[in-house]
Order: C-alpha cells, then sequence, then structure tokens
C-alpha cells in the first residue's frame, strides 16, 4: 500500500463536487501510478479517457507501463502512452500518458477536448513551457467550453500561491510521502579540483563505504560519458555502469531504471531526467553533482544556448529524496553545507527563458496576439514575445497584424518548431520534401555524432539516409527518426544533393546566414550582424557560405555546432524577398570624408556593395552624423560658450522636464537630425565640422518664447554690489557658481537664485588674488559666522584692501582701500 492511497477516497470525493484541484504528494507517494488507474472508477468519467501529462518521453513510457503491469496488461491496451517518437495506445485504451507538447495539438484540433474526462498535469513543479501553455488552453477551453472537464494540477514540490491565481479558490489536496531518513553527506570540491575527477572520488568512497545501488546526478550525457570512461577498469566485480539520460536508445532507458540482479550492484549516471516521476529500483546511495543545464535564450541573438548552473535547494531536495524509498539512504552533496542555503529556492520556469516562437504561433492559432489574452502562472517575458513574432513575421506566418496566416497554419499542422516547419514547406515547393524533413527529424533530435564530429550536416543526413555507417549511431534511433522523416514527407526526393542541405537550410535559419570573415582563421558574421566561428580543424573551415543551425549562443563569437554549405547564388534567388537595397553615405576615417556606396543586405549582413559617385549633400550630412554618433558628442567643437549653454539647459530640464529639451548625451545623439544637422550644410571634411557654431545649434531646440525666458530663468551672467556683470559657471557638480573677490560682495546679504528662486547660487569668495576663501550657498550666514575667521587671517596679508568689521554695511570695493569702488 501507499501512502496515497489514503488519500485517494478524498480526492474522489473532491472531483465529484469540484472541477479542479490541486494535489501535492511526496516523491514515493504513489501519485503517478495511482490517480489515474482510481479515476476510472469516477461516475463523472462516463466514457471518457484519462489523459495525464508527463514532462519526459521516459516517464511517460514507464508510468504507462507500470500502471498496465497493474491491471495485468500492456501498455496499449487500458492504458496507453503517446510520445513523439513513440505510440501505444488502442480503441480500448481510457488513461493516455502524453509528453505535454501532445495535449497542445489535442486542444488545438479538439478545443474542446470532447474525448476526454479529465486532464492531469504530473510533475507540474518543473514549469516547462509546455505545461505552461497547456495549463493556459486548458483552463480556458474549461471555462469557456467544457465545465464538466476535470482537471488535476499534481506536484511533489508544488508551490501554491502563483497556482491559486490562475485557479481560483480550488481545493488543495496534501499526501504523506514514503520516504525513509537520508542522511546528509557534504564533499564540497577541493580548491583546483576538477569536478568530473571529484565525481569519481565520491563514487568510490560511496561504493567503500555503503550498501546498495548508486544514482550520480551530472549535468549532462558528455559528463556521463567521461565518468563512465573514468571509471571503466576501476569498479570491483559485479558493480555495472548504467548512465540514464534523454537521448538514450529506450532499451537503454529501461535496463537504467531496472534493478540489479541478484548480489550485484550499480551505477546509474543520471542528468535530471531521474529527479521525478521515475522509481528506480535498488537506489540507496545519490552523488549529486549540484549541477544543471537549462537552455537560456537570448532574445537580442535570437539564440539559444546551454547554460550549466546550479540546481536549486527543491532539486536538491528531490534528488535526495531518490535515496530513501525503499530504506534509509545516504545523500552526499558535493558543496559545502554553507552553500547549500545559497541554492535559489526553486528552478526559474522555462517559460521566462525560453525560445517563444513555437508558444507565439500556437497561441496565433488559438486567436491569441498578445501574452495578455490568456491567464499565465508566470506572463512570457515582452522581448522574447516580440522576438517570436519578428522572426515569425519573417518567415511568412504571422501577417503584420499578429493574425496567422494560411503558410503558418500548415506550418503549425507540421509539430515541429516554427524554423523547420517553414523548411519543410519551401521544400514542398522545391520538390525536396523529404530532404527537408529528414533535415529536420535531425536537428528537432540530439546531435547524432555528437560537438567531436565537426560541424557538417551532410554526415549526419548520408547517416539517416543509408549512405555512410559509423558504429557510433545507434541503429534504433536512425529508424525512429527515419520514421518521423517519413510522416512528413512519405516519398522519397530524387536527385537531391549536398548544395539542397544549405539552401533548405537558409530557410529555416535566414538569420543565421553566415559570411566568412577576411582573414585565415574560419571566423564568420551572421546575418543577424553577431559573430561565429568554426573550430580550424572542421571540414566546413573552408569554406566562405554557410547556414548555422546550431550554436552554442555565446554573445561575442558563437561556437558553431551545426551547419551546412551555402551557394550565395541560391541565396541570392531564394531569400530575394528578404534582401534589401539601400544606397547611404559613410565616414571614412582615412580619407577624413564622406564616401556614398550601394549595398545589398540580407538583415545585417553585406551581400554586395558598390561605390558610388561624389555623394549627394543629404547623404554628406548622414554620413557626417554617423561618423559624430561614432566618435562621440565629445568630438564636436565645444568652445566654453555651448558648454555653459548645454549646462544651463541641462539645469531647465532637471526642473521642468517636459518644457525643457534633454541635454545628456543619449538625447543629443538621438537628435541629431534635429539640431546639427541643418548647420552642416556645405560641410564636406571633419576638419570644416571643426568650424561649426554649436551655440546657434543648440539653441535651435528651443522655440523662441523658451529663448525668451532663457535668459530670466539661467542668466549667464548675474549683477554684483560693485556694478560688475560675473559669468555663471553652470559647468560645476555643485553649479551654477558665482566667483569673485570678497571685498566686492560687501553689503549682498540674499543669496542670489536661479530658476525662479528653486536654485540658490553658490557663491566661490576669493582672496585679493582671486584664491579661495569660502564657498556658501546662505552669504547672510557668512557675514555674521564665517566672515570674522576669514577677516582675522586675511587682513595682515592684505592690509592695503578693507576688511571691515561689519561687511553688511561696507561698501562695496573691487581694488583697494585708495583704489575706491
Amino acid at each position: 500500500m501507499l501512502p496515497i492511497d489514503n488519500l485517494l477516497p478524498d480526492l474522489l470525493a473532491t472531483l465529484n463536487e469540484h472541477t479542479t484541484a490541486l494535489l501535492q504528494a511526496p516523491p514515493g507517494a504513489g501519485k503517478t501510478t495511482r490517480v489515474p488507474l482510481a479515476l476510472l472508477a469516477a461516475d463523472w468519467r462516463g466514457d471518457g479517457k484519462i489523459l495525464m501529462l508527463e514532462p519526459r518521453r521516459l516517464a511517460a513510457r514507464s508510468a504507462a507501463r507500470f500502471m498496465a503491469s497493474q491491471l495485468g496488461q500492456r501498455a496499449g491496451e487500458t492504458v496507453g502512452y503517446r510520445t513523439r517518437l513513440d505510440t501505444r495506445v488502442s480503441a480500448q485504451t481510457r488513461i493516455e500518458v502524453v509528453t505535454e507538447g501532445i495535449l497542445t495539438r489535442l486542444i488545438q484540433n479538439d478545443p474542446a477536448l470532447e474525448d476526454y474526462a479529465a486532464v492531469l498535469f504530473d510533475e507540474f513543479h518543473e514549469r516547462s513551457l509546455q505545461a505552461d501553455l497547456g495549463l493556459a488552453l486548458v483552463r480556458e477551453s474549461q471555462q469557456a467550453l467544457r465545465e464538466d472537464l476535470r482537471l488535476l494540477v499534481m506536484s511533489a514540490t508544488l508551490d501554491t500561491a502563483p497556482i491559486a491565481r490562475v485557479l481560483g479558490d480550488v481545493p488543495v489536496l496534501t499526501s504523506a510521502g514514503r520516504a525513509f531518513p537520508v542522511t546528509e553527506i557534504y564533499r564540497p570540491l577541493p580548491r583546483q579540483g576538477r569536478l568530473l575527477d571529484h565525481v569519481v572520488a565520491v563514487i568510490q568512497e560511496a561504493l567503500a563505504d555503503q550498501s546498495g545501488s548508486l544514482l550520480v546526478f551530472l549535468p549532462g550525457a558528455g559528463e556521463i560519458r567521461r565518468v563512465a570512461q573514468a571509471l571503466a577498469g576501476q569498479l570491483p566485480a559485479g558493480v555495472h555502469v548504467a548512465p540514464l539520460y534523454g537521448n538514450l536508445r529506450n532499451d537503454d532507458q529501461d535496463r537504467a531504471i531496472a534493478p540489479a540482479g541478484v548480489g550485484e550492484r550499480k551505477i546509474v549516471l543520471a542528468t535530471a531526467i531521474a529527479e521525478t516521476s521515475l522509481t528506480i529500483e535498488g537506489i540507496r546511495v545519490v552523488v549529486d553533482a549540484g549541477q544543471q543545464r537549462q537552455a537560456r535564450f537570448d532574445a537580442n541573438s535570437g539564440m539559444t544556448r546551454l547554460v550549466t548552473g546550479r540546481v536549486s535547494r527543491a532539486s536538491a531536495e528531490q534528488r535526495k529524496g531518490r535515496a530513501g524509498r525503499v530504506e534509509p539512504g545516504v545523500c552526499y552533496r558535493l558543496w559545502s553545507e554553507s552553500d547549500q542555503f545559497g541554492l535559489a529556492e526553486f528552478t526559474p520556469p522555462e517559460i521566462q527563458q525560453a525560445d517563444l516562437a513555437p508558444l507565439v504561433l500556437e497561441l496565433a492559432q488559438w486567436g491569441a496576439r498578445s501574452p495578455d489574452d490568456l491567464t499565465w502562472v508566470d506572463a512570457p517575458p515582452r522581448a522574447h514575445w516580440q522576438q517570436a513574432v519578428s522572426l515569425l513575421q519573417w518567415l511568412d506566418l504571422l501577417a503584420a497584424d499578429g493574425a496567422i496566416t494560411e503558410q503558418g497554419k500548415a506550418a503549425r499542422q507540421l509539430g515541429a518548431h516554427p524554423r523547420l516547419a517553414h523548411m519543410m514547406l519551401r521544400g514542398r515547393d522545391w520538390g525536396l520534401a523529404r530532404t527537408a524533413a529528414e533535415l529536420a527529424a535531425l536537428l528537432e533530435d540530439r546531435d547524432l555524432l555528437g560537438p567531436g564530429a565537426g560541424a557538417d550536416l551532410h554526415s549526419r543526413w548520408q547517416l539517416l539516409r543509408g549512405e555512410r555507417r559509423d558504429s557510433r549511431v545507434d541503429g534504433q534511433r536512425l529508424q525512429a527518426l527515419k520514421r518521423v522523416a517519413a510522416r512528413w514527407a512519405p516519398e522519397p526526393d530524387s536527385g537531391a544533393s549536398a548544395a539542397d542541405l544549405g539552401r533548405l537550410l537558409a530557410q529555416a535559419y535566414p538569420d543565421r546566414v553566415a559570411r566568412r570573415r577576411p582573414g585565415t582563421s574560419p571566423r564568420y558574421q551572421l546575418s543577424n550582424g553577431r559573430g561565429a566561428a568554426l573550430r580550424p580543424d572542421d571540414a566546413l573551415a573552408r569554406e566562405d557560405w554557410l547556414v548555422a543551425a546550431e550554436l552554442d549562443g555565446q554573445a561575442r563569437e558563437a561556437t558553431i555546432y551545426l551547419a551546412a554549405a551555402l551557394d550565395p547564388a541560391d541565396l541570392e534567388r531564394d531569400l530575394a524577398d528578404h534582401m534589401t537595397t539601400v544606397e547611404e553615405a559613410i565616414w571614412d576615417d582615412h580619407r577624413g570624408r564622406v564616401v556614398a556606396r550601394r549595398q545589398t543586405r540580407l538583415g545585417r549582413l553585406v551581400l554586395a556593395e558598390t561605390a558610388l559617385p561624389d555623394p549627394s549633400p543629404e547623404q554628406v550630412v548622414a554620413g557626417l552624423l554617423a561618423a559624430v554618433r561614432e566618435k562621440g558628442l565629445a568630438s564636436l567643437p565645444w568652445n566654453d560658450n555651448a558648454r555653459q549653454l548645454r549646462a544651463r539647459l541641462r539645469l531647465l530640464h532637471s526642473r521642468w522636464p517636459d518644457a525643457w529639451p534633454a541635454m545628456d548625451d543619449a538625447s543629443l545623439l538621438d537628435g541629431l537630425e534635429t539640431w546639427l544637422a541643418p548647420f552642416l550644410v556645405g560641410v564636406k571634411r571633419w576638419g570644416q565640422l571643426q568650424q561649426v557654431a554649436l551655440v546657434p545649434a543648440l539653441m535651435s531646440l528651443l522655440d523662441y518664447p523658451r529663448q525668451q525666458q532663457l535668459a530670466e530663468l539661467a542668466p549667464a551672467a548675474l549683477s554684483i554690489p560693485t556694478g560688475q556683470n560675473i559669468t555663471l559657471d553652470y559647468t560645476t557638480d555643485h553649479g551654477p557658481v558665482l566667483a569673485a573677490k570678497l571685498q566686492a560682495l560687501f553689503g549682498w546679504t540674499t543669496t542670489p537664485t536661479v530658476a525662479r528662486g528653486e536654485v540658490p547660487v553658490v557663491i566661490h569668495l576669493l582672496s585679493p588674488a582671486r584664491r579661495p576663501l569660502a564657498v556658501t550657498s546662505d552669504l547672510a550666514s557668512f557675514w555674521r559666522n564665517g566672515y570674522v575667521e576669514v577677516r582675522k587671517d586675511m587682513r595682515g596679508r592684505y592690509p592695503k584692501h578693507p576688511w571691515p568689521e561689519d561687511p553688511l554695511t561696507a561698501e562695496a570695493k573691487q581694488g583697494t582701500k585708495k583704489q575706491g569702488r
């Protein structure tokens, strides 16, 4: 009996009364395999099916097989499953366990989900993109079309607060778990140590000190392979290594989760795939490297990169719990106990850092053109959403108003990423349907050969078509990919060549067309403006033109992992609608003047360039402005008058931002066409630009009333008691500043102000030798207090100048006592 069994009557009663509920059940409670079977007996089900979503293919297959075995059946009878590459359902199937992307296709084809009585979201705490989308769509369907549809959200570590915002005040049921105590042992990485060496050492320690099989969590398949190689030949007899990751063939995955033989032990080297949903028999020891690998999308570059980072506390607890399923266990954590407190509480939802193009296309089909059209647990980031819309419009899958096009509908039906779907539609038009489908199948899955085999997609394509062999490639996986391609395009192509790969790939990745930069190293510029590089020994390194399908997403210069060579003639023909021809003038620093050129571009990639005769006056001005933007405002001829005017206007903008123009660098550079361009007429060279008067240029930003107000609100100078006009300095940090000899200010009791009395003028009181004596913004206070000490110190040094006891009644003097005023 499992802990969830005690809760099943309450769950059934709750779903009789309510259509929506939350179920919290720790690992080992039995929710994944007990709850769907229990719901078969519910009266509200009628003949409707139970649909349960799992985040991974292995979990879906394993859960369905286990439930079927509980009924004495095989998967595909009462309980079946559907994944992208493997389906076991029949007419008698009443429980369907599916991966999360399957739900989206089901609900798009039948928004009311007429065949289903309930939808169960298992392991919802993983917060995958498809789960968040699925919940938003099912909730809308439930509210608008199917009030009787049951919705159950299940999780081991569910934070109910954000879910409650979406689902409202729904019942929350909590089950106890079945977990034995697990002892935590912290083994932080030694200074200067290497993580994988440390993992191997801790595995050896655990084998010596503990009994039972081991589950070792590593960030990815590459680390799993390296640890397995390091353990080869070092293990005692009867201890076997079993890798477990998503790209493994089904037989090997099943072998990893099966119990070890009698008298034997097993070391399962796994990614995060083993955190939840799976029961791995015989595990008593967990070794957690404390890392996870996540895809992180960059909206600026349009690229996704895999980032290895620390696990969250929730993930660490899930992993630890794997050691206490059948008896007390041990968890080795390869970080310090103090580091444990620094871990993030939860892993961020995938929707916050994912490529949203598939989601945006799905929602356009649903009728939603904005993220605000649905209710989300966590709304998708605006920048990611807008980048997806721009890409889909470039691929002609969305119209300018965000509505899905006929091409977009056809692409969505293919069930592939919109990029690949667009490529397959183009392939059909060109008589290359099967080749495009084969490329899509290869790119949707993990790389057949891995990064060490070079970047050329042609070699992978040959493997898939049976034109070459490689012992590293699993035959079953190849057959599965062939079936996927055949579903998209049943008939083979005739006469497809390697050149067609680049031509097709450019339809999926027009923003990743790459042209080799000058030089010997294989460095490229992409049409999205980013840089990329191949490894120098790569077979594609001699190609001048490529299309990059997979890169590591590094901001400065990405490494190309998968690509195909491209014929520029094909590029110019196939992507002509996306190319632009512009005439522009640019600043040539070497010649010291503006030159004109005509360019044909794909995005930011220059395909062809022609020099033009002497540029027009308008082009010269545009080129000069571009040079100013590149060199910065400091390159302009700022004299003291211009600097003071700019500072005066900056002060007024700080007080009345809606009435006075901004004077910061960014604002002035953005507005060069408005205030500087009219004063560049006739200027042809940089030297002539240095003669441009900036004062009238800046004044052109003010209308006539503002020009009149300027002298009143921010006067250039003020009159002092001697009758002199003293220029104010507005450029200082604490300006404006008036600097004058102390004796010239006798009798001046009120501190002057600007900006209608809102800003006091800072007074710099100078000695007869014009050296600073005091600084004040309160003259009356200075005469009463500070003057006494200044007079005491200075009257002996400057005896010819007046130092009266009462400066408030004394006559202001500019010179000595004899010189007078």
